[in-house]
Order: C-alpha cells, then structure tokens, then sequence
C-alpha cells in the first residue's frame, strides 16, 4: 500500500525541495507544483509533492493518518 503523507516544505533549489514532518525530512521533487514555497505544506508520494495544502487541511489528515496507524476506525 502506498500512503501520501503531508509535509511542510523548509527550502527550494530549482525543481527539488526538502520536507520535514515531526522531525523526519525528505528530499521531494517540486514539478507537479510549481508555484510552492518555503513553509507550504505539500502532499507528498513517492518522492513528488503533488499538492499544496493549507495548515488546516494538512493537519485533518495528519490525524486521520494517526487514526489509521492505531488501528482505529478510518
């Protein structure tokens, strides 16, 4: 199973970026959202931030996220 997870974007060089979440960074490629920057939370899958997401948002599915882990309901 693949999983998408939301992260913040903490800097930019050309089409790569880094991204943390809860102290775990990873380098992403930012092509399929060009118009990021430095703070967005992105959706990230395999490597690509395939969307920009607001604070909100990014936090709804970290819980839900968090759900699923504990094995809770979805």
């Amino acid at each position: 199973m693949c999983l998408a997870v939301p992260m913040r974007l903490t800097t930019i060089d050309g089409v790569e970026g880094r991204a943390e979440v809860q102290g775990v960074g990873r380098t992403v490629r930012l092509d399929l959202v060009p118009g990021a920057t430095i703070g967005d939370w992105l959706i990230v899958h395999a490597g690509f931030a395939i969307q920009v997401l607001d604070a909100a948002e990014a936090a709804e599915v970290m819980a839900m996220v968090a759900v699923a882990l504990e094995g809770g309901p979805p």
